[in-house]
């Protein structure tokens, strides 16, 4: 138990300090024109301590579309694979892994933010938590900050370490509004979760890589990661709510502008982008004079019918013959 309580401590020490030195500045700064003593400068903090960690950590996001890209233009060949070697799951799984690796994407690395965001969870849960029950400092914490921060309540009502599952009780009766503002953030959390991944599957997936298994994992995700945060988010502080669902709302905005702008070739979002660029093209040809040629309308593209010469009898035909002979004799003598 020592050792795991090693291994824990020495990852959460560092987190300690990177959370507690930018939570300190932004309650700083947010105690300018805020009440220090208050949990809406708190509760800013946690929002601005977010908006830093997600900005860390948009080269990441930026590999995850890429390899969410590449995961979607290869699927056709993972079919083939599939249809190959479909007898031999040995087989099939080192053909998938190396055409995976040449491609240079991972069906994993959709999960990479969302696994490197769960230590900073931890560490902010924990810091909040043993603020509140001990007035436990950790990181650039001081005693006298950690019980400002763990006594923090919205509103001057609200506290931020209470959660839904463990609101504070007057006599016998739970606090009706600690539990209802966490189970707005729970919802909000759960449902930004949601939409966040639906987004992704409904706008920028082709429709060749929607029955394949990487589209199996991403249906799993989109149900399995709403229930297990909206299960789990019961016992959350309303602090770390916050700093989830600010994060989601973070991510579905930072995913709405890539699909938007550089979207999958194939896809829905494709499409719109191009039917935009063209209705652009079309007012920039507007506004600066030129004429923007209307597309041509369907016309009957059919060859003239020929004409067919008249039947005649074999007289006709003679008489045009000599005619003809008549006319030729007649220039002969001229031209002498």
């Amino acid at each position: 138990m020592g050792v795991f309580s090693a291994i824990g401590s020495f990852i959460m020490t560092p987190l300690y300090y990177v959370i507690s030195a930018i939570l300190i500045g932004f309650h700083k700064f947010f105690s300018l024109f805020l009440s220090p003593e208050g949990g809406t400068a708190w509760a800013l903090s946690i929002v601005g301590l977010t908006v830093v960690i997600r900005t860390a950590l948009i080269p990441l996001f930026v590999k995850q579309i890429k390899s969410q890209r590449n995961m979607q233009l290869i699927q056709p060949k993972v079919k083939e694979l599939q249809k190959k070697y479909g007898h031999d799951r040995q087989k099939l799984g080192e053909e998938t892994m190396k055409l995976y690796k040449d491609a240079g994407t991972n069906p994993f690395a959709s999960c990479l933010p969302l696994l490197l965001q769960m230590p900073i969870f931890f560490a902010l849960f924990r810091l909040l938590d043993q603020a509140a029950k001990n007035q436990t400092p950790h990181g650039f914490l001081t005693v006298d900050l950690a019980t400002k921060f763990g006594e923090a309540e919205i509103g001057g009502v609200v506290p931020i370490y209470e959660s839904f599952w463990g609101a504070r009780t007057w006599g016998d009766t739970p606090d009706g509004g600690v539990m209802m503002v966490a189970l707005v953030l729970v919802i909000a959390m759960t449902a930004t979760t949601f939409f966040t991944q639906r987004q992704l599957m409904s706008k920028n997936m082709p429709a060749d890589a929607m029955s394949g298994p990487y589209a199996q994992q991403q249906k799993m995700l989109l149900y399995v990661l709403p229930l297990v945060f909206g299960l789990g988010g019961i016992a959350f502080p309303i602090g770390v709510l916050l700093y989830w669902t600010t994060s989601n709302l973070w991510t579905m905005s930072q995913q709405f502008y890539v699909i938007r702008n550089n979207p999958a070739p194939g896809t829905p979002a494709f499409a719109a982008k191009q039917e935009r660029d063209k209705a652009k093209a079309r007012e920039q040809g507007i506004a600066s004079g030129e004429i923007v040629p209307e597309p041509e309308p369907e016309t009957d593209r059919r060859p003239a019918v020929r004409e067919q010469p008249k039947r005649q009898s074999k007289s006709q035909r003679q008489a045009g013959s000599a005619g003809g002979q008549n006319q030729s004799k007649k220039k002969q003598r001229g031209g002498r």
